[in-house]
């Protein structure tokens, strides 16, 4: 071999060992080859249903502030987003819905009841966020029972089931460490927390993507059915996609949010950055990112042109609110209305989380045309709307 050849060789070896490292770095490792097999979906010349869906993991007591300053962030959110989102409307005359996904272990009825209200008239529905360690699955089904009991005889939020009357409810994992799924086994602690989540009346999950954490699935950009094995973590990792005539299977639904890979947002100009659907101000909405929301294509298989746009924040924190409740945002919506709402190529709704299960399990069940037909399509709206109308 020449002394060229040599030289090549080692130079790919080098840069197999940078890619490789790079991977890890980032937790890539767990994604990316199925992220990159995934083809994008063709609408096939129909006009595209775009279900925005915004879920929040709302903490008002982020870094143990104290009462005077977890009310205050509260208040803001009530004030600032009726204003915001007031001055927008869907293709069905909605305002933009947003999903407040409230941690059982920081509850107070006072920050329940104005977010209540804030719902109530329209702009939303709260569901369920949990933050757990070295867990029991006695204290577990204790805690999120009395939980979902109380956001819905207390503050009439989350659907009934229309065949038990029992509280169903949406979740997000604190630390996104949903069915124990970080190596170390922090922050989780049930191997069998699918089973439990399903057994307690959770209709989805809505945790993922997760990237860079390593809690991230080989799954990505997907709706699809996880069965637990009760003696693993990470059950969640694979599943059964939801697919037009087929059914629900397994122990959790999974819907997740748009994972990719931005190359028109490159670390040092060369390296693409992860596109995990994450709104800050760090990583403000930019049309840029919509458009890619957009065509990462989340969707029901076979129905390719019903779009699912989840993304996620945590809008209790300061640093953020600016993004959240004022211009960036505002823009976003703005973006979103004049770009995916023309009424022949797209169609933009509005969602919660309850909706967007809704939409989809009307896909999987073989309904097409307009989804807004479908946002009660198997859970009615929670208690708190029957009083408060809708905006």
């Amino acid at each position: 071999m020449t002394v060229l050849a040599v030289a090549i060789v080692v130079l790919l070896l080098a840069g197999a060992g940078l890619l490789v490292l790079l991977l890890r770095s980032r937790n890539m490792q767990h994604w990316i080859l199925p992220y990159l097999r995934r083809r994008l979906p063709d609408a096939g010349g129909r006009t595209r249903h775009v279900m925005f869906c915004f879920v929040d993991h709302f903490e008002p007591m982020w870094k143990g502030a104290d009462a005077a300053t977890q009310a205050a962030r509260v208040d803001r959110w009530c004030r600032d987003y009726r204003a915001m989102a007031s001055k927008h409307r869907d293709a069905d005359g909605r305002p933009p819905q947003h999903s407040f996904f409230y941690p059982a272990e920081e509850y107070a009825p006072e920050h329940l009841d104005k977010l209540a209200a804030l719902c109530a008239d329209g702009f939303g529905e709260i569901e369920v966020h949990l933050h757990h360690n070295d867990d029991t699955e006695d204290n577990f089904r204790r805690q999120m029972s009395a939980f979902c009991r109380t956001l819905n005889e207390r503050h009439g939020a989350l659907p009934r089931d229309p065949e038990t009357g029992e509280p169903r409810f949406a979740f997000i994992h604190g630390n996104w460490c949903l069915d124990n799924s970080r190596a170390d086994g922090k922050w989780c602690g049930l191997d069998n927390e699918l089973v439990l989540l399903r057994e307690l009346g959770c209709y989805a999950d809505f945790t993922l993507p997760s990237a860079p954490s390593e809690t991230q699935t080989r799954t990505v950009n997907s709706l699809y059915y996880a069965t637990d094995d009760p003696a693993k973590p990470r059950s969640h990792d694979t599943g059964t996609p939801m697919r037009v005539g087929g059914a629900a299977s397994g122990d959790l639904l999974v819907m997740q949010g748009p994972l990719a890979l931005n190359w028109r947002d490159r670390r040092f100009g060369l390296v693409p950055r992860i596109e995990n659907s994450d709104v800050r101000r760090t990583s403000p909405p930019t049309p840029e990112r919509v458009d890619l929301w957009v065509r990462t294509g989340v969707h029901v298989e076979g129905r390719p042109e019903w779009v699912f746009v989840k993304v996620h924040t945590h809008g209790a924190q300061e640093t953020d609110m600016d993004t959240l409740l004022g211009a960036p945002v505002d823009a976003m919506h703005d973006y979103l209305e004049r770009e995916y709402n023309d009424g022949s190529r797209n169609v933009l709704h509005y969602v919660t989380a309850r909706e967007m299960y809704n939409i989809a399990k009307a896909a999987e069940a073989g309904h097409e045309g307009d989804p807004s037909r479908f946002r009660d399509f198997v859970l009615p709206p929670p208690p708190s709307s029957w009083a408060g109308g809708r905006a």
